[in-house]
């Protein structure tokens, strides 16, 4: 929760209730991140808060906490029935609702307040009934929380407080329409506490902030202060057919032990974890079309330290707080600049150290002048030399391990496409050739790569 440098202000000068400080201790906290000591005293006042801040700097922590002492301190409405909510929490992937949901079992352990965390994807019917038995704090993903409430499994009407995060993420994911339909459906901005947090506060996030909360104080951490001054960064110009060779052979020097690469195409994450695993790492790729179980399974194993290496693409990562990385490989540099101090962000949390080794090859090293000037200065490069590069590679899977087709090649267990040969006008075969069908039918792929 609070991965970032602590100020100077304590959460126990803040005159919070003691069934919070407790959950506070119990996460091990005791001075404020910059983004918590910048929102929690307004938040605190009851006023309304739109901070820039990215994963990694505390946010979780800060508006919870907020949230926290309002339900503590001000008591529900008189008419609120047992399904009517007094808490909303809006984030735009199921991984961020899960995992803001695990942060609020520790922090409100002693409050008495009873949470949830709703989702797409899986346990439907054991979500909607722990909805129906009533609850206090609502932690979920825009599209199904809209399904339970339009079947009025619970209402909003009693809320006192309002959290959306990942504000801007919100709209790439097209989730606004569905924003707009929830807040409309509050009480008025001035009758709730409204907390929203953004990695960019842009003309088009502001004009959400205004338009449904009550007249937001603005509070920012700045990105290029948030993770680029504990990362030690380097970058590598490897040729392409260079960049697995270079990739192994770097892990083998790291141990890796709970790493991360960062591609840009699930096409890639697939062929990595392939390459890797055949080669003795225990990796798995995480893609946005893997079923939620697993997804969550990978997680929890890569947080726990049991996976050492997660590949992964923006999309799929993005609301990830996962302690203890160590290391960060951009495999593909970013194209978009914001993407890289997400993406180094992975890594020197919680006042560690940490690596972030970036390969700039001739299909993405366009991207890599724009990253520079983004955070401000160039990036320390590092010559390729021999030792570097593995040279005993397992470029297939074991057997019986399916293997990511490369561009061009089928997947395992896919056919070949046979390509029709062209005949002379009798449409005589060749000999010891297979006959051709009848009509001149072509063979179709079954499942052709794209």
């Amino acid at each position: 929760m609070s991965d970032s440098h602590p100020s100077s202000v304590r959460f126990d000068s803040l005159g919070l209730e003691p069934a919070l400080m407790q959950g506070i201790r119990d996460a091990g906290f005791t001075h404020c991140t910059p983004i918590q000591a910048l929102a929690l005293p307004i938040a605190l006042r009851g006023r309304d808060v739109a901070g820039q801040a990215q994963t990694g700097t505390g946010k979780t922590a800060a508006f919870l906490v907020a949230l926290y002492q309002t339900l503590l301190t001000r008591p529900p409405g008189p008419n609120r029935g047992p399904t009517s909510i007094r808490a909303l929490v809006l984030a735009p992937t199921r991984e961020l609702a899960v995992q803001i949901h695990r942060d609020a079992e520790v922090l409100g352990r002693h409050t008495g307040l009873r949470h949830a965390v709703v989702y797409g994807g899986t346990d439907y019917e054991k979500q909607r009934r722990q909805l129906s038995e009533g609850i206090d704090v609502l932690i979920g993903t825009p599209g199904r929380l809209i399904d339970y409430f339009k079947q009025r499994v619970f209402d909003m009407r009693h809320v006192q407080v309002m959290v959306l995060d990942e504000a801007d993420r919100m709209f790439d994911l097209g989730f606004i329409a569905d924003i707009r339909y929830i807040l409309r459906r509050l009480p008025p901005p001035e009758k709730r506490l409204s907390m929203l947090f953004s990695a960019t506060l842009s003309y088009r996030v502001l004009e959400l902030a205004y338009e449904h909360m009550n007249n937001p104080e603005l509070v920012r951490v700045e990105p290029d202060k948030m993770t680029v001054d504990r990362v030690r960064q380097v970058v590598y110009y490897p040729a392409m057919e260079e960049k697995v060779p270079l990739l192994i052979g770097l892990l083998r020097r790291s141990e890796a032990r709970r790493t991360m690469i960062f591609v840009n195409t699930k096409r890639m994450a697939e062929r990595l974890e392939s390459i890797l695993r055949a080669n003795g790492f225990n990796a798995q790729a995480l893609s946005g079309d893997v079923p939620q179980k697993k997804r969550l399974k990978l997680l929890r194993q890569f947080h726990n330290g049991e996976l050492a290496v997660l590949i992964a693409t923006d999309v799929a990562s993005r609301g990830l707080h996962i302690p203890d990385v160590s290391h960060v490989f951009n495999f593909d540099l970013p194209q978009d600049a914001a993407d890289y101090v997400h993406r180094i962000g992975r890594t020197a949390r919680a006042g560690a150290e940490g690596d972030a080794i970036s390969f700039a090859c001739e299909e993405y090293a366009m991207s890599l002048p724009d990253i520079e000037q983004y955070i401000g200065h160039k990036i320390p490069s590092a010559p390729i030399t021999a030792d570097l590069l593995a040279t005993d590679i397992v470029t297939e899977p074991a057997s019986g391990q399916s293997r990511p087709g490369r561009q061009g090649e089928p997947r395992s267990g896919e056919r070949r496409p046979r390509r029709r040969r062209r005949r002379g006008g009798n449409g005589a075969k060749a000999a010891g050739g297979p006959a051709q069908t009848a009509g001149g039918e072509q063979h179709k792929n079954p499942d052709p790569a794209p």
